[in-house]
């Protein structure tokens, strides 16, 4: 197999491989309750020493994306710390495997309310460090903390064992028992961050894995904090480790052989990389990867209803997430109407400082970020494409894009084949349910859909046709705890979320006896 490493991988986008940012700017202070003390430059628990005295070190820094301040640096761990971490969470998971599902629970339900005790904080952190919306981010915390009281209450039906008919296989007694795999290496994104985490670690945790985060390098505030949370809330100090280090150091990581399994929410080049490295190894991954949703609409849908779900679904997060819509289908029959409503409904949206509480859209998360979103909507005008709204940046400091509406986008465009991860959507006229989803399907993304309808033959078409990890008709793609989420194609496997995110990282154990 060729060797990957993460360090040779695109920069682009979601892209968890990226190497931290290096800086010599001073540490500016941060909005109030936006970062957490005793974290900061110099300061990393476990390892006090600095770049200076360790050459292969390098400072990873939170960018403020509404003013392109540094608000705070921090620096990576040596080697020899990542190995003392790595060696703690093997030793943890040991005894942690058998604690009672009882005390996990009451550990996890501890992490549920602080998390909601402290949204406003935890979300004052979140705006800083990524740019979502304050209230947005809110939101995350409070979500995340539904997620914790869902895996406490539920993960002791989900790891029941599952009988089976004994007659049939010839036994006495038959049945499967999950047994969880050992530390979990997590390689997370900064979209969103908190919530991106938590669905991995409060099933990974409640199941008796033990988590190792490696996430983005522009939200190490966030990082910390989720370290710091579960073991606020009672789990053993090894339990879940943050590991504050660069994408050039996940590899080897990822190799250890006390690492016993990953999971990436990423860019599709990331995602590849793990896949490779992991099945060189032979350890199991789920990979949530990029998507280019498709929203199909048809004449029998409330037209008005779609539409503004259309644009809030394309400026969630600022336009920053893999399950928003991005291409718009839209049948002939009503696509007059339709683009009108999206159009007005996109440039209603108010853009403006994160933390303003009736700013709908935030900056992008960086400097290059936008520049991406630029370039593509440039490539498609270029080529022909129309502007129905926004598509030039506003006169502020900091990353902003403003909602935009492109027309006419057609196969040469980049726009059609790529991820678009800004506040930019493409809109289609088609001729029928066929040709929208002959449409929707022509990506090699496949992680959510939309279909509006009114009409039962036309759902079920939907429905069946639709190639995703997800349709949602007539409401817009969103996770939920009690759901399965993932895709299919370029869009990653395996599931997160409901039972199967449990069972994602346990051992299916077959147990017969006579």
């Amino acid at each position: 197999m060729r060797h990957v490493t993460f360090a040779q991988l695109s920069t682009r986008k979601r892209t968890l491989a990226r190497s931290p940012r290096r800086t010599g700017v001073p540490a500016r202070r941060g909005r109030p309750g936006a970062v957490f003390p005793g974290r900061a430059h110099g300061h990393v628990p476990g390892d006090t020493r600095t770049p200076r005295e360790h050459p292969d070190m390098t400072t990873i820094a939170t960018t403020n994306p509404a003013t392109g301040h540094v608000e705070k640096t921090f620096d990576e761990l040596a080697d020899e710390e990542v190995d003392r971490r790595i060696g703690r969470a093997a030793e943890t998971f040991a005894a942690y495997r058998t604690t009672d599902l009882g005390r996990r629970a009451e550990w996890m339900n501890a992490a549920a309310r602080i998390l909601d005790d402290e949204a406003g904080q935890i979300g004052a952190m979140l705006t800083t460090e990524m740019g979502k919306t304050l209230k947005a981010a809110i939101a995350e915390a409070q979500k995340c903390a539904k997620a914790c009281r869902y895996y406490a209450e539920h993960a002791a039906e989900f790891l029941a064992d599952r009988p089976a008919d004994p007659e049939a296989v010839g036994a006495r007694d038959a049945y499967v028992h999950y047994q969880p795999l050992g530390p979990v290496l997590a390689v997370m994104p900064w979209n969103f961050p908190l919530w991106q985490v938590i669905r991995f670690a409060a099933p990974g945790l409640m199941a008796g894995n033990v988590g190792l985060l490696k996430h983005s390098s522009n939200v190490p505030q966030t990082a910390l904090f989720l370290e710091d949370l579960f073991r606020r809330a009672g789990f053993p100090e090894g339990a879940f480790q943050t590991l504050l280090i660069g994408s050039a150091k996940v590899e080897r990581v990822l190799r250890d052989p006390r690492v016993k399994a990953a999971t990436l929410t990423g860019s599709e080049p990331a995602g590849r990389s793990v896949a490779a490295i992991a099945g060189d190894e032979i350890k199991p991954t789920v990979l949530e990867l990029g998507g280019s949703d498709p929203f199909v609409v048809m004449p029998s849908a409330d037209i008005a209803a779609a539409a503004e779900a259309a644009a809030t679904s394309r400026c969630l997060n600022n336009g920053q997430s893999c399950i928003s819509a991005k291409r718009f289908i839209v049948d002939g029959g009503c696509a007059d109407e339709f683009e009108r409503l999206f159009v007005e409904n996109m440039r209603a949206l108010k853009v403006g400082d994160p933390m303003d509480e009736d700013t709908d859209v935030g900056p992008l998360v960086s400097e290059q970020g936008r520049a991406d979103v630029e370039e593509l909507v440039a490539d498609a005008v270029g080529k022909g494409a129309a502007v129905l709204c926004g598509g030039e940046r506003p006169d502020r400091p900091g990353w902003y894009y403003p909602p935009t509406v492109i027309g006419g986008v057609t196969r040469d465009m980049r726009m059609f084949h790529e991820e678009v991860f800004g506040p930019v959507a493409s809109l289609f006229r088609v001729d029928g349910a066929d040709e929208a989803i002959a449409l929707a399907n022509a990506t090699g993304f496949g992680l959510g859909s939309n279909a509006w309808t009114r009409d039962p033959a036309e759902r079920e078409l939907f429905v069946r046709e639709l190639d995703a990890g997800q349709v949602f008709v007539n409401g817009m793609t969103t996770s939920y705890p009690e759901l399965p989420f993932g895709g299919v194609k370029r869009s990653g496997y395996g599931r997160e979320l409901s039972s199967q995110g449990m069972h994602a990282f346990c051992n299916a154990k077959t147990v017969w006896a006579a």
